[in-house]
């Protein structure tokens, strides 16, 4: 038997996984690399610290399972999306890698709205001009690195990266591609009239597959540091939200999901280009070939809860390690004692900015409402809904669309605790699920590696041989209720705050000028 792998380039961490061809995983192994942020708002990484994780990531992997890399069939890439890797004429990387929650290219957003004009920006690549985007970072390197630009010769995305380490070939594939705002969203193709508008030349991008393509081989050099043969076939892969969509089986109408990782989406797949005009939903290629789907983002999601944890929660972290658990699950607990609510104690969770709806870099996180009764329970649990209202507004913008919602699928962090489980089914109002698949991208990246290598004919017959539902949260109608009332009040906390906002951006930016 043959064994797919799948690699996903995290913000956080390189994952690497493997499945049998019956879609069963047989192992998992991460290994964590670290970012910076130079500056206010932005971040940053190091692409060699990717291919390193990797390296030991793959080999963890494998001797867990007990297997040797001749055994693997195929290899699926997944990752961030929209970060920014530039490499110069001898392949080398010129500057550290821009992020997709980087925040510094508000002006150059500016630039490619008022060259282009909003409306044909929308009609040619389907989604305005925003700060994550990596079309914009191409031009804030252009504007304000000029000898970095000058040196380019090869832009890639996070998971492109690796397959150029893989491989040596330089290839992408149409969901990652969707993000680059230079991607013709209906054609699958890059939009020559974007490259020229922009004065990007096209040598700069690689070639643009199907996600379940064969697009590059693992070489020879490779082969050796990561201790995959020669000659095993990559496919093309897809964004970390477009694999994920695939390991969750989001790939029929009806069928929806939620995830909450660093950042959190809500992800519907649709037969059509469907197009939000006012901007607010994004609309990408999916990892089903011909296929499309619209997307919502929060840009710090379970990000939130993490600051929490990492910033505030010393006390209960050191329980989590004395308990031998996860911290999270003594917050979780914590946040169970308040009730719903929170005691009119609201949390907006816009740490780096958000996008889905407002599209607003300089948007940031507030706690209003605090009274001498609110504690750490009360506060934790309106992190905890804050976020949720924030995932609640995609879903709300969906069904404004006409979108069909029949099956709302829970992934990541907030799809793990019984607690946020049922929480999310209250404040969206409408049934959640959960299913036996949980690995997220990299397993969606490895069932397209299936795909590619012949395991299954399409990517919905792998979903369906690998992927179903295990449980269901129904709604509780009286918190129901009440969170309905709330959310009223958190949407126009942000319009109330939103000029102050700005304000706070300018000032700080004047620290570092």
């Amino acid at each position: 038997m043959g064994y797919l792998l799948g690699i996903d380039v995290g913000t956080s961490g390189v994952r690497a996984l493997l499945c049998d061809e019956n879609g069963q995983v047989v192992a998992t192994a991460t290994t964590e690399h670290p970012s910076s942020s130079p500056k206010p708002l932005w971040s940053e990484q190091n692409p060699e610290d990717w291919w390193e994780g990797a390296c030991d990531s793959v080999g963890r992997a494998l001797g867990e399972a007990g297997i040797i890399g001749d055994e693997v069939s195929g290899i699926g890439l997944t990752g961030q999306m929209h970060g920014l890797v530039m490499l110069d004429e001898n392949h080398e990387v010129i500057r550290p890698a821009i992020l997709w929650n980087d925040q510094r290219t508000a002006a150059e957003c500016r630039q490619i709205t008022e060259t282009l004009g909003r409306e044909r920006l929308i009609e040619l690549v389907c989604n305005p001009a925003l700060t994550g985007f990596t079309a914009p970072k191409i031009l804030w390197v252009r504007n304000n690195e000029p000898a970095n630009y000058e040196k380019c010769r090869k832009v890639l995305l996070p998971k492109d990266y690796l397959r150029f380490r893989l491989s040596g070939d330089f290839a992408t594939e149409v969901s990652d591609a969707s993000g680059m705002l230079l991607l013709d969203i209906r054609e699958r193709d890059w939009s020559e009239e974007m490259l020229e508008a922009l004065e990007i030349d096209r040598d700069l991008l690689a070639d643009c597959y199907e996600s379940p393509e064969v697009s590059a081989q693992v070489s020879g050099a490779a082969a050796e540091q990561i201790g995959i043969p020669a000659g095993t076939p990559i496919v093309g892969g897809g964004g970390d939200q477009a694999a994920g969509a695939v390991g969750n089986g989001i790939v029929r109408t009806g069928v929806i999901s939620a995830t909450m990782g660093t950042s959190g989406v809500v992800f519907a797949f649709s037969d059509e280009v469907a197009t939000d005009p006012q901007g607010r939903l994004h609309t990408f290629c999916h990892a089903v070939p011909g296929k499309w789907h619209v997307m919502g983002v929060v840009l710090s999601a379970g990000g939130s809860l993490q600051w929490y944890r990492n910033e505030l929660a010393e006390m209960e972290r050191a329980e989590a390690e004395k308990r031998g658990v996860d911290p999270y699950e003594i917050l979780t607990a914590e946040a169970a004692d308040a009730v719903p609510g929170a005691e009119g104690l609201l949390f907006l969770p816009y740490l780096t900015g958000e996008r889905t709806p407002h599209a607003n870099p300089n948007a940031r996180g507030a706690l209003v409402g605090i009274t001498p009764r609110h504690g750490k329970s009360e506060v934790i649990r309106s992190i905890m809904e804050g976020i949720t209202f924030a995932m609640r507004d995609s879903l709300e913008i969906m069904r404004w669309l006409g979108v069909e919602i029949e099956q709302i699928r829970l992934s990541g962090g907030g799809a793990r605790s019984e607690f946020w489980r049922q929480m999310q089914a209250d404040i969206y109002g409408q049934p959640v699920c959960t299913i036996n698949a949980t690995e997220g991208p990299a397993y969606g990246a490895a069932l397209l590696a299936g795909v590619g290598t012949g395991t299954w004919d399409s990517v919905p017959e792998a979903c369906d041989a690998a992927i179903a539902v295990t449980g269901e949260n129904q709604v509780n109608e009286e918190s129901k209720r009440l969170y309905d009332d709330l959310y009223p009040v958190f949407q126009q906390l942000y319009r109330s705050l939103e000029r102050d906002f700005d304000t706070i951006t300018r000032k700080v930016e004047q620290l570092y000028e």
